[in-house]
């Protein structure tokens, strides 16, 4: 029997599709399917082969769609990678009314303004974020509808991403069978799902570590500050850990998930791994220490990157929500103390295991957490950075409130 207002977060990763299908009943979100695929046919989050990445989406899509019991026709999806960009921009215009009270329309009119960025001709824009709104020279408004004034501008982050990569990603998704409602800049989904409006409102920076690359979003004063790509993954430890060890690369990645650490101090020096109990094809042992400090070398890398993304908006050590560190990456032993250690600031992982309905058994993992930050998306009905009548619902707004609490990961 099919199900009705399904919806769909696709989840299109370097190394993993991940589907989630929820639906409203009762108040209540009812997880209906769940579906996961290895990926093939992109690289650093964008798609190289459109025949391999269209297998990988239908093998995620159809495991989904088997659990749910209805055909999926549509789904929120994700974009990531480095071709995504993000950039500060203005939009500026006078109020049409007459009596300068300021409208829905006028709001969209300064938000299009935004829009109008010197850009590359190969970028397509992906959001246009409103921050904060000022009216003739009052800055700092989060709702201009219904002030007045003459004069209103807007403080904006505009989301680009490259064209090649928009319609690569967009045609794979479509020959899989499912047509793509909106694609949403991934840790930006994945922050709906894993922040509390708490967090956003003091300072918080959600952390994705993918496999090809690490993505990032920082919030403050409820909005967000700035968002990016750092073009470095898990993927570089584990062949950094095959090219130390001089052993092959699943050999690698069983020993970064099984022993792995980040952070070689709690350690101890005589601590050894066994590679004949991993692959038969060798016989030696390896320091357990020394493949420790391997891993931070690179994550010191990836987290460097990230201090110097924090200090160029000014807020490197001065986020007190801290990192919440979520992706497939987020699950290695000690990386918690290493961030601590090296952004001195407060640290954990979001662990995505919402109080949902249906199955939620196959949600304990982070890699998750994105897909369910579309599904999230989806059931506030489009973007919430953008004025619809949906969006102006107090109904639906208060329904998706309620929905949403029970999904907030909060910080203990």
């Amino acid at each position: 029997m099919a199900r009705k207002n399904v919806i769909v977060g696709l989840d299109v990763g370097s190394t993993k599709i991940a589907a989630i299908a929820g639906q409203m009943s009762d108040n209540l979100v009812d997880i209906v399917g769940v579906g996961k695929s290895n990926s093939t046919g992109l690289r650093k989050g964008s798609v190289t082969d459109i025949e391999e990445t269209v297998s990988s989406v239908s093998v995620a899509l159809e495991e989904t769609e088997r659990m749910s019991g209805s055909p999926l026709q549509d789904a929120y999806v994700s974009i990531s990678g480095t071709s995504v960009v993000a950039q500060n921009s203005k939009g500026v215009i006078a109020v049409s009314r007459a009596d300068g009270e300021i409208s829905d329309s006028d709001v969209a009119r300064v938000i299009e303004a935004a829009r109008a960025i010197p850009n590359s001709p190969n970028y397509e824009i992906i959001h246009v974020i409103p921050r904060t709104f000022t009216i003739d020279g009052q800055s700092g408004i989060k709702d201009p509808v219904g002030m007045s004034g003459i004069r209103l501008e807007v403080d904006a982050l505009v989301v680009t991403a490259s064209t090649p990569s928009v319609k690569n990603l967009t045609k794979s998704v479509n020959q899989s069978g499912i047509q793509i409602n909106e694609l949403i800049f991934s840790p930006l989904a994945t922050a709906k799902f894993l922040l509390s409006k708490r967090q956003k409102e003091i300072g918080v920076a959600l952390v994705d570590i993918g496999s090809a690359t690490t993505s990032y979003a920082v919030y403050e004063e409820g909005e967000i500050l700035s968002c990016g790509v750092i073009p470095i993954g898990s993927s570089h430890i584990t062949n950094d850990i095959a090219i130390g060890l001089r052993i092959n690369i699943d050999t690698a990645e069983t020993i970064k998930v099984k022993y792995g650490s980040a952070f070689p101090e709690k350690i101890n020096e005589k601590e050894e791994i066994d590679l004949s109990k991993i692959d038969k094809n060798e016989d030696t042992v390896v320091n357990s220490k020394y493949v420790a400090e391997i891993i931070e070398a690179r994550l010191h890398e990836i987290f460097q990157m990230l201090k110097e993304a924090l200090a160029e908006i000014g807020r490197d050590g001065m986020l007190p929500a801290g990192i919440i560190l979520t992706g497939g990456g987020s699950k290695l032993d000690g990386l918690v103390d290493f961030v601590k250690d090296n952004l001195h600031l407060p640290a954990q992982v979001g662990v995505p295991l919402p109080e949902l309905t249906g199955i939620v058994d196959k949600l304990a993992d982070p890699i998750y957490a994105t897909s369910i930050g579309l599904m999230t998306w989806g059931m506030e009905s489009g973007s919430h950075f953008s004025r619809s009548p949906l969006n102006s619902n107090p109904a639906i707004n208060g329904l998706f409130e309620k929905a949403k609490r029970l999904f907030k990961q909060l910080m203990p």
